[in-house]
């Protein structure tokens, strides 16, 4: 038996080579609910836990069990501790602190589960959204998390993200940014926040500059793994 970390990392890399998958599944499915809350009792292990194992259920999804991209994210199809999860219940319920989907991190969502407030992260962490991946030409690559590394690792998830998905036109004193912001507003501190997090995370002082959002590109890339 691994332990979690180990084995949501197991389960990633197996996705990423291609690699029968059933015995792991089966290992996460029959994992017990109280030892799952017992051992992910800090942020970075959730955090860690969670984002490894969205990224590889959304590949099993959609390319194992052809899950179509309308029902993909809503659908309780992912069955860890005994329990049925959708891609949406990870993203937005445990890693966002159920949040409301459609209110641009602003507004919690009052009919959140039981089971996804015990698991929850306690704290919201904007760089979530520069991990998680959704096949989208637009999304962040796919990396492996770990809890002892994760500050770290996220930290460089973020300012690789944002170097190559943000456009400074120096003349005109605007900035594009990627979507993921305008999207979550709220996870991210508003329009504050966001040049609070450009001036930490790549050291660059954009208070004069105008915030402008580029288009997402939905057109599929699967196994964007860096």
């Amino acid at each position: 038996m691994h332990t979690f970390g180990e084995l949501s990392e197991k389960l990633l890399l197996a996705v990423k080579k291609q690699e029968d998958t059933t015995h792991l599944l089966s290992e996460m499915e029959h994992i017990p609910f109280k030892r799952l809350q017992e051992f992910l009792h800090t942020d970075s292990q959730k955090k860690a836990f969670w984002i490894n194992c969205y990224n590889a259920y959304f590949l099993i999804l959609r390319v194992e069990k052809k899950i179509s991209k309308s029902d993909i994210y809503s659908k309780k199809l992912i069955n860890i501790a005994g329990v049925l999860f959708s891609l949406d219940d990870i993203e937005h319920g445990i890693l966002r602190k159920y949040r409301y989907k459609f209110s641009r991190g602003f507004l919690g969502n009052l009919f959140a589960s039981r089971r996804i407030k015990q698991l929850a992260v306690n704290a919201i962490d904007y760089r979530i959204h520069f991990a998680l991946n959704c096949g989208a030409e637009s999304c962040p690559p796919i990396a492996f998390y770990n809890a002892e590394e994760l500050d770290t690792q996220l930290n460089i998830a973020t300012q690789a993200f944002l170097m190559d998905n943000t456009i400074f036109n120096e003349q005109q004193k605007t900035v594009a940014v990627t979507r993921l912001f305008h999207w979550y507003l709220g996870d991210f501190g508003s329009f504050k926040g966001i040049r609070k997090i450009y001036k930490s995370q790549l050291g660059k002082d954009i208070s004069d500059y105008k915030i402008v959002f580029q288009t997402y590109s939905w057109k599929e890339h699967l196994f964007n793994f860096k």
